[in-house]
This record gives structure tokens, sequence and C-alpha cells, in this order.
């Protein structure tokens, strides 16, 4: 049966429920991606700052950021400079009022993954995230796959 959920990939038992990280000033923001998510098993979790956001991460590791364009101490470039080094970095997807094409050619050439605009758009919301797991899953398996040497060159040059 389709509904507003139907798009998200189907998760094996075997695997973690998938964490995805609402990164925005505003609370209309996170409660709306609770209640798109609400239905489902991933499980979103929130920060309103660059810090916060930083600081959650390095406890618990993500697959996923929705990351607001403007934060308080920094913007979506701070966020993906600070998640670089990550073992795993989560994606980030930036999200914006205000989205236009500059803006997503800016978001894509800078190494983040994709744009939402707002008000969020439940199947766009799922169909992106659903998109950005899914990469993010097969880059992780690769990267566990590399020797740790081998691991930090390339994401040393990923962000050259």
């Amino acid at each position: 049966m389709a509904g507003p959920t139907s798009n998200l990939p189907q998760i094996s038992i075997a695997d973690k429920t998938v964490a995805v990280m609402a990164v925005s000033p505003f609370e209309e923001d996170h409660a709306s991606l609770r209640a798109i998510f609400s239905h489902s098993n991933w499980r979103i979790s929130s920060a309103y700052s660059c810090h916060e956001a930083v600081r959650q991460l390095h406890t618990s590791p993500l697959a996923v950021l929705i990351c607001e364009r403007d934060l308080p101490d920094g913007t979506w470039k701070d966020l993906l400079e600070s998640v670089t080094l990550l073992p795993f970095p989560p994606l980030i997807v930036v999200s914006s009022s205000h989205a236009d094409d500059r803006l997503w050619a800016e978001v894509l050439n800078l190494g983040a993954y994709d744009v939402l605009s707002k008000p969020f758009d439940r199947a766009e919301v799922t169909r992106i995230v659903s998109l950005a797991w899914l990469h993010w899953k097969d880059l992780a398996a690769a990267r566990r796959k590399l020797p740790v040497a081998e691991h930090r060159r390339a994401s040393a040059q990923a962000t050259a």
C-alpha cells in the first residue's frame, strides 16, 4: 500500500534504525520532520546549531543531516567542513525557504548531498533522505574495506 513513507527503503532487522538529524534553529522544522517520519522506522534527532550537531555526531554517528542553510553559529558549509573527518561522515541535505538553482549548484559543488525546499513536502523529504541514506550506506561499506591510512587519505582528498 502506497503511503507517505512507502518510498523509504525497507531495513532488515539486522540493520539498526536509520538515524537522521535535523539541524535548524527553527522548532517548526523539527516538528515538521518528526511528523514526516513518525510512522517509519527512522529516528530523528534534533540540534539547533553547528556546535550542538557536531557534539552529538561524536557520540552518535548518523547517516543523514537535514541542515538549515543558516544556523546561529555558522552555515551548512561550516557543518560540512566539521563532519568531513568523521570515520563515516553523514551526508548533508541543506534546507531553505529560499532554495533556488544557485543554492542547489553550490551545495552539490561543495560536497553536500542535495537541497530541500521549505515548507517541507512529505514525499520530497522521504525521497531525498531515502536516496541519501542508500548512498551513505554504500559509501560506509566501501570505507570499511579501506585500510585506515587509505581512508584518511581518501577523506583528505575529498575535502581538497
